[in-house]
């Protein structure tokens, strides 16, 4: 009986750090969102209030996974509120909506930095010669599972839902980028077949995208989507979910990938923008003598 106690107390053991966490997760998942979260989400999503009711749900019910699983650190003596966590992990599981993927599973921990912050950098010059440098950033993703924010830029995305910048949206989707093995501007898509259609549609609108930021032409995305695959696939989805109608109107393949990837329609939960106005024929054309 004694060796039939200790087998079972040992099976426990063992058994325990699979299913522990898994039960902790549930419990989590069986409470509601906090009143005080769910203003946050209200105030510091713009799109919230106008997504329905199912779609909010899902997304109260991924805030509250992303909270329970991922660890925030305030940098440079910033101490990291409700209000910010609740605002970052808001505007990153918009990402995730009607996908069976997990919540960003590589990632456990997001630091909050007070405003942009200066990242080492090491840049190669001519010869191969090596010399340190240092960049202003907004934002890093790692491949190590963490994340790099500065919170003065999430709140400016979370003011500005129709510029098309969100440092938040912008970095995240470069972690589910790198679901596929590395951050190369192909997610992980489900299906092997989809991968051709997408690189055709993504290589064709990335190379336009590149002309437009070499000759300094207007463009619905930003240039810095030209700096290689995977800063374009993470400006496509800023622009995707702050420049819906934009989107659709100029670069229409592109955003039915990426409707079919993310499955959600950003259309749904906003205005579409005002028709550009005409002007008069002498300024269009120029004054005539």
């Amino acid at each position: 009986m004694e060796a039939l106690i200790w087998i079972a107390l040992t099976a426990l053991l063992i058994a325990t750090p699979f299913f522990y966490p898994r039960w902790r997760l549930r419990r989590v998942l069986a409470q509601p969102l906090p009143a005080a979260a769910l203003a946050v989400l209200q105030h510091n999503i713009p799109v919230y209030r106008r997504m329905a009711p199912a779609l909010q749900q899902q997304l109260q019910r991924l805030v509250v996974q992303f909270l329970h699983q991922k660890k925030f650190i305030g940098c440079e003596g910033l101490e990291v509120s409700d209000e910010m966590a609740v605002t970052i992990a808001g505007q990153a599981c918009l990402l995730l909506l009607n996908r069976p993927s997990k919540v960003y599973p590589a990632l456990h921990t997001i630091l909050v930095y007070p405003s942009a912050f200066v990242a080492r950098r090491a840049e190669v010059g001519p010869g191969g010669v090596v010399t340190p440098g240092h960049q202003t950033m907004l934002g890093e993703s790692w491949d190590d599972g963490r994340i790099v924010l500065s919170w003065d830029d999430v709140q400016r995305g979370a003011g500005d839902w129709t510029d098309g910048h969100n440092v938040v949206l912008h970095e995240f989707a470069h972690q589910l980028d790198s679901e596929s093995g590395r951050a190369n501007g192909a997610p992980y898509l489900g299906n092997p077949a989809s991968y051709s259609e997408w690189s055709e549609v993504l290589e064709r609108d990335f190379q336009s995208l590149r002309h437009s930021a070499m000759y300094r032409q207007h463009s619905v995305m930003d240039h810095y989507g030209a700096t290689n695959p995977a800063e374009f696939f993470a400006v496509a989805t800023e622009t995707f979910f702050e420049k819906p109608y934009q989107m659709a109107e100029h670069h229409a393949e592109l955003f039915a990938e990426f409707l079919k990837y993310y499955r959600v329609d950003p259309r749904d939960w906003m205005t579409p923008p005002p028709p550009p106005v005409a002007l008069p024929h002498a300024w269009s054309t120029g004054w005539t003598h």
